[in-house]
């Protein structure tokens, strides 16, 4: 750090010495996560080895959980007593202000009842329609055609491709709460370096689809059995440039989504059935991840999860120790698959392809599955007339 004019004499070189980090450094949000982490964990709290952001304290039959994103904390429990002392000791060592019940937090709006809690986007998503000029646009169905094949061939590129990137980017932070955008956003994205004029024309059909109803989110009823079940599907080979396949995944903890994804494989896969195992891995993975949440959350899970696939040659492998030669080049894989059955944690079953829930992040659908899979998600809009 230079030293401001007036400071410095002729002839010497002289820097000032940084004893407090300053905002807007590359250092300083690490410098305030370590100073907050410090400071919980002075108070008896312990941080979760899963997801460092997450803090416990559990006493007895009461437990106290703190989630920090930069400088904005979510705090629950079901001890009020030790809630009002952490908000007085987090006083005495930062400038803290209560906002009181959860509402709105990082652009998600929050409701409660006895029935559960709703969360949406609502002001963000009128925010985004209001900027791109569609607030009186006409609605649609769906957010993509079931036969839209997107690709790089088109000639037409767009003058002003900063346009594009803004609006994807944001419908990206739209996805936090609309799975079912999910899988439309993901192939708009592959296009940020170069976008063209049908690019642009199905971003626009998106924010369309988000206009018919903004208010659209997810519903996390009270009534839970707390137990997770997942979903994992794949569309073999559903990239026309490269020819990799789609996965796509969907978790449940009891009748409420919490975890869904939509991604390109990294590989080639050579068969339906290897393109489905790699989804299944992949969706292994994610479990594993959150039985440690709950774990650290004091949510126990009876027995392995169940994991449903389509697909009977990939329950076959998964079941079957034996590699044949049409599997030993997904070798690892099938190791991680079948290390999660054996060490309990998941339980590969079957469900027919009409009722395989991830299938609405693997491809574009028509309208009728599409809105019957939207449904079984529990994505619903709290706006909309009874």
């Amino acid at each position: 750090m230079q030293p401001p004019p007036g400071l410095r004499r002729q002839g010497e070189n002289r820097v000032c010495r940084l004893h407090k980090s300053l905002y807007g450094l590359k250092q300083a949000s690490r410098n305030w996560f370590s100073t907050l982490s410090n400071v919980l964990q002075e108070g008896g709290y312990t941080q979760s080895k899963a997801d460092y952001s997450l803090f416990t304290k559990v006493n007895a039959s009461s437990i106290t959980v703190i989630l920090i994103y930069v400088d904005d904390i979510l705090l629950t429990g079901n001890d009020e007593q030790e809630i009002n002392r952490l908000k007085s000791y987090l006083l005495q060592h930062f400038h803290i202000k209560d906002l009181g019940d959860l509402k709105y937090f990082l652009g998600i709006e929050f409701s409660r009842s006895n029935q559960g809690i709703f969360m949406s986007q609502r002001k963000y998503a009128l925010d985004v329609l209001h900027d791109a000029g569609l607030t009186g646009a006409k609605p649609e169905k769906f957010p993509m055609e079931q036969n839209c094949k997107l690709d790089l061939d088109d000639n037409e590129k767009l003058h002003d491709a900063t346009k594009y990137r803004r609006l994807v980017g944001r419908l990206i932070y739209l996805t936090v709460t609309r799975p079912d955008i999910v899988y439309s956003v993901r192939v708009l994205s592959q296009f940020m370096h170069e976008p063209c004029k049908s690019h642009w024309n199905a971003a626009i059909r998106v924010l369309k689809y988000v206009k018919g109803n903004p208010g659209q989110g997810l519903f996390l009823p009270s009534n839970n059995n707390l137990q997770l079940k997942a979903f994992c599907d794949s569309d073999w080979g559903g990239c026309r440039t490269t020819r990799r396949s789609v996965s796509g995944y969907c978790i449940f903890l009891g009748p409420s989504l919490i975890s869904w994804k939509s991604k390109k494989q990294t590989n080639v896969s050579r068969s339906s059935a290897e393109a489905e195992y790699r989804a299944m891995a992949n969706t292994c993975l994610e479990l594993t991840w959150l039985r440690y949440i709950l774990h650290d959350l004091r949510v126990s899970q009876v027995g392995p999860s169940p994991l449903y696939c389509d697909n009977q040659a990939a329950l076959h492998i998964a079941a079957n120790p034996v590699f044949h030669e049409r599997t030993k080049h997904i070798e690892i894989d099938c190791h991680i698959v079948r290390e999660k059955m054996m060490s309990g944690i998941i339980r590969p079953a079957y469900v027919s392809t009409k009722m395989q829930l991830a299938d609405i992040f693997t491809k574009p659908l028509g309208k009728e599955t599409f809105e019957f899979l939207r449904s079984k998600l529990g994505v619903l809009d709290l706006h909309l007339p009874t």
